[in-house]
């Protein structure tokens, strides 16, 4: 049986003074915590290669009283991302969290059908894009005196897939690159975290065959898919100060998806 969700709406002041990037931020869990770290007092950058998705968000945001920017970004570039992480620098004078959040799909295929352009498409994006993002963002940080790293992976970071091989290396991949980066970077100031969320509900699902429906929310013996703003939650405290010891862990957030 599904149990309902109540959400919490004081979040405080836990972010303030604090700027964060959010990449993929656009729309679904990246909108999501950007929102969730601009209720906690964050100024915060819409990073996405929707760059029109991203204005309406960062609009949005503002209209909710959160300061916000947003910038076109293509995390398959690494001078795209070097010019975004500028520019938050630049609009709001320094970096101290980011959420490296920005992915696609790919194709479902058997390993040994699989499209060679699309792999390494996904791979570029999920993996790689996460790299890049690290790359320019850590000095960034560094700079301003310390902070924290979200990486999002996925439950397919610790387990398998079928028809999903690019999806599951590149997410096994951040999970790897997110432990390496922390045990570099937590003498030095910068909590780095992976989270793994499991199928989130959103309303690119509800358009799926019923059928189809029922069988993504029956690997979850929570009795239900995820949501944004759970993924969100764990997230944040992952940025803040309450998780001041936490650094190169992978976190779950799956309704038990993994646990059986």
């Amino acid at each position: 049986m599904s149990t309902s969700v109540t959400p919490v709406t004081d979040y405080g002041t836990e972010f303030s003074g604090k700027t964060a990037l959010v990449t993929g931020a656009a729309s679904g869990i990246g909108l999501a915590t950007a929102r969730r770290l601009g209720a906690g007092g964050a100024r915060v950058v819409i990073a996405d290669y929707n760059a029109e998705g991203a204005e309406q968000a960062a609009a949005d945001l503002k209209a909710a009283g959160i300061e916000a920017a947003a910038v076109a970004l293509d995390v398959t570039r690494p001078e795209s991302v070097e010019a975004a992480v500028t520019f938050t620098v630049d609009t709001f004078g320094g970096l101290d969290l980011a959420v490296n959040n920005a992915g696609i799909g790919g194709p479902s295929a058997p390993t040994g059908e699989y499209d060679i352009e699309a792999y390494s498409r996904v791979i570029r994006t999920n993996l790689d894009g996460v790299f890049y993002s690290m790359r320019y963002e850590i000095p960034a940080i560094e700079a301003a005196g310390g902070g924290a790293i979200v990486n999002v992976a996925s439950i397919l970071g610790s387990v398998g897939f079928a028809g999903s091989p690019a999806y599951v290396a590149a997410k096994h991949g951040v999970v790897g690159l997110t432990k390496a980066t922390a045990a570099e970077y937590a003498a030095r100031g910068i909590r780095v975290n992976a989270v793994g969320p499991g199928f989130i509900d959103t309303p690119l699902l509800k358009t799926m065959d019923q059928d189809a429906y029922a069988g993504l929310v029956a690997l979850h013996p929570a009795g239900r898919l995820g949501t944004s703003e759970e993924v969100a939650e764990l997230i944040a405290f992952l940025l803040s100060d309450r998780a001041s010891f936490v650094a190169g862990s992978y976190h779950l957030v799956d309704g038990a998806y993994t646990a059986v």
